[in-house]
């Protein structure tokens, strides 16, 4: 058989097994979704629908233009993207995967950045926001809030080393959207300008500029939601099936080879699927603290292919190709966990005062942790009636009276 019949077959044999294990299993994959929905639920929709809306109106209203004339000079040269870059960039870091996707193509559909720029942007601008590295992780998972710490730091760190490394990426296919003096700073005059020429080429009233951004914010998300089900439950029957414990096995080898414990190889090869189930699991062993930490960071900076089939769906309605993302979401999972290895003894301090007040103390981070979350479904289910409204008024004006 032929390379493509082969795959063919894997697909279909893949989706068969799937799909039997679900009748097999019925109760466990039942749980398995209500797990993920509880995560995309209280914690993934109300911490990016803002930013995602916030940004759309950006972009809308031409500030992105404003600040990226502004930011010419840095991202340029730095990670040879257009100063724009460097608003997605910003976004991507405060709400986290798979915003940089989102915005990457937002950007691309406009034209303001080529299709080589776009695959160097969406590298590095895909990151886990503070929230859930200091919520969730540092406090929800490992009860330590100077985790948080180590953790950001390895974690932005790492992405910014990927961005300068994938700057060489498409360099013999480079050809700059706009080439700009990079040399000095533009005058405020004319950035305003760009900003005020943006705003009148997009001729929409501000209520429907809003509309469309809760809209498409919300079917986003919606999408997001389903991808992170399908894994939670993939990765559960992956365990019954003992494919799991399988794998683990091979990766056991590969943390002998560095004198890690073995009890962190099923946690990796469940965070390689699902990044926040192989933390927490990576938190309940009993493998030297550090040694969690660093597992952890990979798998965060690594994304889990739950994240990266978001981003991916994302990219697959445009010219911008997967492995550029895929192939710098491995680097950045590697230089996270040497990162975290080199800092810990220097910004790991259990007993002292971190900088992030809020966090400074056990009780307090977990109080802010457990506010976000008692809030959070009330805000998605608003958002959700907000979304169905806005879409049932469009429907009925498109109906001919």
């Amino acid at each position: 058989m032929t390379r493509s019949k082969w795959h063919s077959l894997l697909l279909g044999a893949g989706a068969t097994i799937l799909a039997a294990s679900l009748m097999i299993y019925p109760q466990t994959s039942f749980d398995a979704s209500l797990r993920g929905l509880s995560i995309w639920w209280e914690v993934v929709f109300p911490s990016l629908l803002p930013f995602i809306i916030l940004s759309e109106l950006l972009i809308a209203f031409g500030v992105v233009s404003f600040l990226g004339a502004f930011m010419e000079p840095f991202m340029r040269p730095l990670f040879k993207v257009p100063g724009t870059g460097g608003f997605v960039w910003a976004m991507g870091i405060a709400s986290g995967y798979p915003a940089g996707a989102k915005l990457t193509t937002r950007l691309w559909s406009e034209k303001r950045i080529t299709t080589i720029e776009a695959e160097r942007l969406v590298s590095f601008t895909n990151s886990s926001n503070p929230l859930f590295l200091f919520g969730a992780i540092a406090v929800g998972f490992f009860h330590d809030p100077a985790l948080g710490i180590v953790l950001a730091f390895a974690h932005y760190a790492s992405n910014f080393v990927v961005g300068i490394m994938m700057r060489f990426h498409g360099k013999e296919e480079d050809s700059p959207s706009v080439v700009k003096d990079t040399r000095s700073l533009p005058s405020v005059r004319a950035a305003f300008q760009m900003l005020h020429e943006e705003r009148l080429r997009d001729n929409r009233p501000i209520g429907q500029k809003l509309g469309d951004a809760v809209q498409s914010s919300v079917q986003t998300l919606l999408m997001i939601g389903g991808f992170i089900i399908l894994f939670s439950v993939l990765n559960e029957v992956l365990s019954l099936l003992n494919v799991t414990e399988a794998l683990a096995m091979l990766v056991g080898v590969f943390l002998y080879i560095f004198q890690f414990s073995s009890e962190l190889s099923v946690p990796m090869v469940s965070g390689i699927f699902e990044m926040t189930l192989g933390s927490q699991l990576a938190s309940l062993t009993n493998a030297p603290l550090k040694q969690q930490v660093i597992v952890a960071s990979f798998m965060i900076a690594f994304a889990g292919f739950s994240a990266q089939a978001q981003a991916g769906s994302i990219l697959a309605a445009t010219d911008i190709r997967f492995k550029p993302f895929f192939i710098a979401r491995c680097l950045q999972g590697c230089f996270a966990a040497i990162f975290t290895y080199l800092c810990w003894d220097w910004l790991y301090q259990p007993d002292g005062i971190t900088v992030f007040t809020p966090w400074s103390e056990q009780s307090n981070g977990q109080k802010i942790w457990e506010t976000f979350l008692s809030l959070s479904p009330f805000f998605t289910l608003v958002m959700l009636i907000l979304s169905i409204v806005i879409f049932h008024k469009r429907a009925l004006r498109k109906v001919p009276k």
